[in-house]
């Protein structure tokens, strides 16, 4: 269940606009995971919107719940359903192979008779309910846990504590009597008044949280959240209100609401003359369609803390004049309240930027600023920080007037024309910011990597798609973390290898959307060049084993062709400095998603393991054109644990696709 929130009353966009004549109690809505759109709803009563909303949150924290094991269960016993087409709760032999074509197998007519007639006890021909649970239980043995399981727990079929401390020795887990104890208890049984991990309750273990790849003390912020801004890598959306391409797709508020709930911490709010007296936010000179400031404002307010405190950045594109820049500040002031960044923290002097910690459940404003001294009034701005190619001679057109009610709003973030780094730092202004095109990053990361990652340990820098990109893709990401820079803009709206990347750096830290750099790039002495890592700055070479073990339950790509079944592949990619980007692959299995078996070794060296992401991706062999995509899972190497692990995949827009994993074997070691 792709369920991320429920709202109740007129809270989305839609409720906004069209739910008036409705009584707040009988509306809801439910947000999903991913692209999907939300659904919004009216009850015939009061009451029944109630029975609804609790009926909704019930079943979504039951299914947060669920073991992998009953995850499994539940999908089998849903095609078991599809298969039984008389409705009589039993399965004939047809019925049992086409579910098994359904749950993405093709095997040997003989083999799937044989476990038939193996479990077919009635001797009707058909199996009834318990022998359908046998024949599901023989269908999902795992025979690599069991081997493992065996080389564990020797003579007696049962892992002691004794035995289960050895095993998570070689997992490289903390081993205390405590932790395993505590695994006994959760997993295990009483046996003759002995406790202990039978083979059920070791596979209980392995395929929970605590047998993932991902480690799961990095689900919650365990950084040092009290340094300057500039020492974290911050998730930021570029044209946050698209939900689609940038020339005429629709903007919306729910494309907010997506982001914040992702941990974006930085948004960008393309701002315009409006009718009315009103400003709008839309992608200018295109036919995407218009939303109004003050509701993208009030549901910045609304989102901007419910997944993550710490501080949310408004990266204003200000293309209004004087009378509706004055309505945006008012807006700004008014809708967010004490959210809203005014003054300096605790009026301290701007000799560097405030931490994450101090800003916490704070708002500020990124945008142009008035010069402090001399007339003011009448000071010209660029509309915008990031004039994208087709908008420049529109733009040199039409310049407007920068106001002091809107400019006084902007603290820290201030937005200025990059000069040189050499500017930067005769100056050594902390609270100017610049932006680049991906383009011009690239190039300075490649010409003078070593002085931008030192200019970005004082100051925000923001890289931003190139507008060629008219169907909102996206450039790949590691290259500007690689160069130190913060505001890495992307368009969230658009799947991809680019947004895995983003995802899978962003999912640690307690996914608070702030991720603290290594300290050889925030520390100025370090002389850290990506194109060229050295010993004591940066370097810590590596040597990444994965065996790539066998898969389970991937899911069908073609559902629509009944005979479909996929060839998987698993291709494993690494992300990082120049020298460290790699791609090895498995062999593809025939005509098996249910439990393909690889058994395969794929080995990489890694000199700068603390830029460094890993991306699992699971493919459909076609022979004809490019391979289909079927899952994915993105993680930091710092984020990775050791041992025998299952892999969680993802679906294109990161939608879990439960119960479908990988189970691998990670080695790590030093070169």
């Amino acid at each position: 269940m792709d369920i991320q929130d429920i709202q109740e009353g007129h809270q989305s966009e839609v409720m906004t606009k069209h739910g008036g004549s409705f009584l707040q109690k009988r509306c809801f809505t439910i947000v999903f995971v991913g692209s999907r759109s939300s659904l919004d709803l009216v009850a015939a009563s009061e009451e029944e919107g109630r029975c609804w909303v609790r009926g909704l949150k019930k079943l979504t924290g039951r299914v947060a719940t669920m073991s992998q094991q009953d995850k499994i269960e539940h999908l089998i016993h849903q095609h078991l359903q599809k298969a039984d087409k008389n409705n009589d709760n039993k399965i004939s032999f047809k019925e049992m192979k086409n579910m098994l074509k359904m749950i993405n197998l093709k095997v040997n007519d003989d083999y799937v008779n044989s476990l038939f007639q193996q479990c077919d006890k009635s001797k009707t021909n058909k199996l009834e309910e318990h022998e359908i649970e046998e024949f599901c239980k023989l269908l999902m043995h795992r025979p690599e846990l069991e081997e493992i399981f065996q080389q564990f727990s020797g003579q007696e079929q049962t892992l002691t504590i004794d035995e289960l401390q050895h095993f998570l020795k070689e997992q490289k887990e903390m081993v205390t009597k405590e932790n395993c104890l505590n695994i006994m208890q959760k997993y295990g049984l009483y046996d003759n008044g002995k406790l202990v991990l039978t083979f059920d309750g070791f596979m209980m273990y392995m395929l929970s949280p605590e047998g993932n790849i991902f480690n799961p003390d990095h689900e919650e912020v365990y950084q040092d959240m009290s340094q300057p801004l500039s020492h974290y890598f911050i998730s930021t959306s570029h044209n946050t209100y698209l939900m689609e391409d940038q020339l005429g797709g629709p903007s919306s508020t729910e494309a907010y609401i997506r982001a914040l709930l992702r941990g974006c911490r930085c948004v960008e709010l393309d701002c315009w003359e409006g009718p009315n007296g009103e400003p709008i936010i839309y992608h200018g000179y295109t036919l995407t369609s218009k939303i109004l400031f003050k509701d993208v404002i009030t549901t910045i307010r609304d989102y901007a803390f419910t997944v993550s405190p710490y501080p949310v950045i408004l990266s204003l594109e200000n293309h209004c004049g004087k009378e509706q820049q004055a309505v945006m500040a008012r807006h700004l002031k008014g809708i967010l309240g004490n959210m809203l960044v005014t003054a300096p923290v605790d009026d301290k002097v701007l000799k560097e930027l405030p931490s994450p910690e101090e800003l916490k459940q704070k708002i500020l404003i990124k945008g142009k600023k008035l010069k402090s001294s001399g007339p003011t009034a009448g000071q010209q701005e660029e509309a915008t920080d990031e004039c994208e190619e087709e908008n420049v001679k529109n733009e040199k057109k039409n310049k407007k007037k920068l106001t002091k009610e809107l400019s006084d709003l902007v603290i820290y973030c201030q937005s200025t024309h990059f000069q040189s780094f050499d500017q930067t730092w005769s100056r050594q202004v902390s609270h100017e910011t610049s932006s680049f095109s991906e383009t011009k990053a690239k190039r300075l990361i490649a010409e003078s990597g070593f002085s931008f990652v030192i200019h970005n340990t004082l100051q925000l820098s923001k890289v931003y798609p190139l507008g060629s990109r008219v169907s909102s893709s996206n450039f790949n990401p590691q290259e500007m973390w690689n160069g130190g820079c913060q505001l890495v803009a992307l368009n969230f709206q658009k799947p991809g290898m680019e947004m895995d990347l983003n995802k899978g750096k962003f999912r640690q830290n307690g996914r608070s959307g702030y991720i603290l750099k290594p300290c050889f790039m925030r520390d100025r002495s370090i002389p850290f060049d990506p194109a060229r890592p050295i010993e004591g700055s940066g370097l810590d070479r590596k040597q990444l084993i994965i065996d790539v073990i066998t898969a389970q339950q991937l899911p069908k790509v073609n559902k629509d062709k009944k005979n479909s079944i996929v060839d998987p592949l698993v291709r494993v990619e690494i992300h990082g400095v120049p020298e460290d980007n790699a791609t090895k692959k498995t062999k593809r299995i025939e005509n098996n998603g249910f439990n393909p078996v690889w058994n395969e070794s794929l080995q990489f060296t890694i000199s700068v393991p603390e830029l460094t992401l890993i991306r699992f991706l699971v493919e459909d062999y076609d022979s004809s054109s490019s391979n289909d995509f079927i899952g994915q899972f993105t993680l930091p190497f710092t984020s990775v644990k050791e041992g025998y692990r299952h892999i969680h995949l993802l679906a294109r827009d990161s939608a879990s696709l439960s119960p479908a994993t990988l189970f691998v074997r990670v080695r790590i070691k030093s070169v």
